[in-house]
């Protein structure tokens, strides 16, 4: 108890000091305050400039409200005005006389000059009867498809006279027609009025691959000037070995896509395009004909080749006997395989006999046979003969029959387009029109029927070859030939290589 008590009152003595301590310190006075003080005092804490999108409608919110109309309307009031930029001002001289100085000065197009678009017209100007025309019109036409020298130039503005002139002095030189795409370069004179087109003044285009034409006029006659042009004649001849397609692999080694599909045509006579595999070897020799110029124009396939690595090696070469040519073999033996080949590229989807028509609803008879074939696919002559009828007939749709002699003639049904005309003679695999669904049809197809004696037969019924043997002169010209074509070297010929080794070059 005695300890406790010492305690206690040790703790109250110690605390009496530190009042007396606080008791007798200075006593404290708050600083003085400025006007800015004072009011950063305030703004801290009146709120301002508050969230409008917060505590809506309670007083902070309005005084931020009129804070924002306020700053609005100051910056309103203190923007600069937009007062139009002051101009020129009016002249003060007559206006003869400003016209006469202004055809002579330079001023701003700010300020609305003119000058350098109307001059000031003085004494010397006259008015102009008419709006001068130009001297000379030079133009660029082109031969389209289908197309003539003569409808191409009368497009191109050329009078009907110079037209008819042109066409008399280059027609011997054009006898064929001029290529589709050739350019013509033409250059139109001065008119003597201009009630009277213009005339020819200069007319130049490629008439053929070996040869040029220049048409000008000198003492108002047209002349014509020809300048010829070496072309080297000599066969292209590819070789490689077959990869994953044949096709492919020809067009990598440079061989002509038109050769390509002569050759797979000329190949596929001889066997199944589906049994050539990798690693057989192929030989195309075909016309190539190679202007100085650069121009190529690619004719004829003249030999097909094959070496099979399984199988018979195939070795075709076209020769003509008879007044007929034909692919013959290197034995001297020319083969036609069924002189009524298949008309298009497909397999048979009907064939002849009674059946149920999709469209009519009835069974009849079916007249010939269906091949199932794309929209646009090719359709060729099954043999020669002559175009008897090509045009709309009935529910064949657009429909060719040809005439082949001997009582035989074959018909095309449902083309979407014909490519012959009646009265045309066409060769074997030559394309007559294109597989469409035209007439009563249900889709692309091609109806071919086959007639003897005007009644229609089973086209699968009729099988035969004929075949010609060479023999004598014939034969031995025939393998001097084929020798010639197989010592050609592999590759693009060369004009000047051909020329030095006596290669046949045309022209000039």
């Amino acid at each position: 108890m005695f300890q406790e008590s010492q305690f206690d009152s040790q703790q109250g003595g110690a605390s009496v000091s530190l009042w007396l301590a606080e008791s007798l310190k200075a006593p404290r006075v708050a600083p003085k305050q400025g006007w800015r003080e004072r009011i950063r005092d305030w703004a801290e804490d009146v709120e301002l400039v508050p969230d409008l999108g917060q505590r809506i409608g309670s007083l902070t919110w309005f005084r931020g409200l009129a804070t924002c109309f306020s700053l609005c309307a100051t910056a309103l009031y203190l923007s600069p005005g937009f007062q139009p930029v002051p101009g020129a001002p009016e002249p003060l001289m007559p206006d003869a006389r400003y016209d006469e100085v202004r055809s002579q000065m330079i001023t701003p197009l700010a300020l609305g000059a003119d000058s350098g678009r109307h001059m000031g017209a003085t004494d010397a100007v006259q008015p102009l009867a008419e709006t001068p025309e130009r001297p000379q019109i030079e133009l660029n036409a082109q031969i389209g498809s289908s197309d003539s020298l003569g409808r191409a130039l009368s497009r191109a503005g050329v009078s009907a006279g110079d037209v008819a002139q042109v066409t008399a002095m280059v027609g011997g030189d054009i006898s064929g027609g001029v290529k589709p795409g050739t350019r013509l370069d033409i250059l139109l004179g001065r008119r003597a009025s201009r009630d009277r087109p213009r005339p020819l003044d200069r007319l130049a285009f490629r008439a053929r691959l070996d040869l040029a034409l220049e048409i000008t006029r000198a003492g108002g006659q047209l002349q014509v000037r020809r300048v010829p042009i070496r072309v080297d004649d000599t066969p292209l001849r590819i070789q490689g070995v077959v990869g994953d397609s044949i096709y492919r692999s020809a067009r990598a080694s440079g061989a002509p896509p038109k050769a390509i599909q002569a050759f797979l045509r000329v190949i596929a006579q001889q066997v199944d395009l589906g049994s050539i595999g990798a690693g057989d070897r192929y030989d195309i020799i075909t016309e190539y004909h190679r202007a100085e110029t650069g121009d190529v124009e690619v004719g004829e396939l003249l030999y097909a080749g094959l070496k099979r690595a399984r199988g018979k090696a195939v070795d075709m070469l076209k020769w003509t006997t008879n007044g007929r040519t034909e692919w013959f073999e290197a034995s001297g033996v020319g083969e036609r395989r069924g002189v009524l080949g298949s008309p298009v590229a497909g397999h048979v989807s009907s064939g002849f006999g009674m059946r149920r028509h999709p469209i009519l609803g009835y069974t009849r008879m079916h007249a010939g046979i269906d091949f199932a074939a794309r929209y646009g696919s090719p359709i060729y002559a099954a043999t020669d003969g002559v175009v008897a009828f090509a045009g709309r007939h009935g529910g064949h749709g657009n429909y060719v029959r040809i005439q082949h002699g001997a009582g035989l003639a074959t018909g095309y049904a449902h083309m979407s387009r014909i490519a012959a005309v009646p009265g045309q003679r066409v060769r074997r695999g030559q394309v007559i029109g294109y597989v469409g669904s035209t007439g009563l049809s249900t889709g692309p197809h091609l109806h071919y029927e086959l007639y003897r004696n005007g009644a229609t037969i089973n086209p699968l019924s009729v099988k035969f070859t004929t075949t010609a043997q060479l023999a004598g002169r014939e034969l031995a010209a025939f393998r001097a030939r084929l020798a010639a074509l197989q010592g050609l070297r592999v590759g693009m010929p060369q004009m000047a290589t051909a020329k030095a080794e006596g290669a046949p070059v045309s022209g000039k």
